[in-house]
């Protein structure tokens, strides 16, 4: 018999009972293993509890009785949203006969910030890994699979032969005592320094000004605009936002402690009234700022680049943030002085013969990994030492 029960809705599990472990492991904060973040997925319908349901996440939270370990865990029907690629393996698993899906995903969802990925004492890591092999051998899945796990949880998991490690790379700003945004900018070399100068001229040249705002002041109706945005981005690409209104209006509602919001206004000749035109929605805990969703209604020049990354990085200046998480790809962030990062993944597949195929893929594909990160880091706009 499981020591450990499923859980299939996080109302299974009592708030005060996760808080208790939120509050005594994340002490920074994290937003995205917050209840009220995976809550307002769950109440929105991002994702749900039904096994059938259109959105193909379905919690699959693993406990003990006394809720002392917690794994936020996802049964998968497809591989949207995870930005840790595994579709040619469920193509492989196809070609041979087999089934990949459901799969069991440890991870948060729509979400590739690293982080924690456990609520529970360090030294319950593998047990908790141990309860999720045994639960994909009980519901004979394909496997298992930990995305974006953060610095100890890695370095842990490294360690154990069983499971293949990936490699990513993902750009992220780091705050070194910067007093303001033009300290910071003393640390770049001249041509990169004047290039965001002139980026950011260019802003005030076409009539833009910036707003940034926390907690109790947003508004309803600022969240409306900034979902008209974001829904544009998706509509722009042909394809369906993943979050919808009600999800944003819940977290306005339950976790605004935790939100900035920066929106966009254009001045222009012949109105009286600024005009709204882009928002971007970031995460942020007691170190670090998570860039997530942006979106506008109307395109400027370097507007994205303002919105998205020197509000944000002004933003962890004046409030002392250690890190600035702006999300996945983009090589255009180096130049405005974001550092390349690994990020890692963990898998475990049930068929020995597909396990030795992936280790053997993400072997070639860390030296790629590894030889881009190099590359970038050559690429930093700052003075060499």
């Amino acid at each position: 018999m499981s020591n450990f029960e499923v859980c299939h809705s996080i109302y299974d599990i009592p708030e005060a009972a996760w808080n208790a472990l939120y509050q005594d492991i994340i002490p920074a904060g994290y937003p995205f293993l917050d209840y009220r973040f995976l809550s307002a997925l769950e109440d929105s319908g991002c994702i749900s509890a039904a096994a059938d349901h259109a959105s193909g996440w379905q919690p699959c939270y693993l406990t003990d009785n006394n809720y002392s370990l917690i794994v936020p865990a996802y049964l998968k029907q497809h591989s949207y949203a995870e930005y840790v690629f595994d579709w040619s393996w469920a193509d492989a698993y196809h070609r041979y006969g087999l089934e990949y899906y459901p799969k069991l995903l440890w991870a948060m969802p729509f979400t590739p910030a690293s982080g924690p990925r456990l609520l529970g004492q360090p030294q319950d890591l593998l047990k908790a890994a141990s309860w999720v092999q045994e639960y994909i051998n009980q519901q004979e899945m394909s496997g298992w699979h930990l995305n974006f796990t953060d610095p100890a949880t890695t370095s842990e998991l490294a360690a154990q032969p069983n499971l293949v490690k990936r490699t990513g790379c993902q750009f992220h700003w780091f705050n070194r005592d910067y007093t303001s945004f033009d300290h910071y900018l003393e640390h770049f070399v001249s041509r990169k320094r004047k290039s965001v100068r002139k980026e950011r001229k260019r802003i005030a040249e076409q009539g833009l000004t910036l707003e940034r705002k926390t907690g109790e002041q947003i508004s309803e109706e600022d969240i409306e605009f900034f979902y008209r945005c974001y829904r544009n981005t998706y509509r722009q690409r042909a394809s369906t936002p993943y979050l919808n209104r009600a999800f944003f209006r819940q977290l306005l509602a339950t976790m605004a402690d935790k939100i900035l919001l920066v929106s966009a206004f254009h001045q222009s000749s012949g109105h009286e009234q600024k005009q709204p035109v882009a928002a971007a929605l970031y995460f942020y805990d007691s170190e670090t700022l998570y860039g997530r969703y942006w979106g506008c209604t109307v395109e400027f020049d370097a507007l994205h680049f303002e919105t998205c990354y020197y509000q944000g990085i002004e933003f962890c200046i004046e409030n002392n943030l250690k890190r600035f998480d702006p999300g996945t790809q983009g090589e255009h962030k180096i130049s405005r002085g974001f550092e390349p990062v690994f990020t890692h993944s963990f898998h475990q597949l049930r068929q020995p013969e597909f396990q030795q195929a992936i280790k053997e893929f993400a072997q070639q594909e860390q030296e790629h990994v590894e030889a881009y990160f190099g590359d970038a880091s050559e690429l930093t706009p700052f003075h060499r030492e």
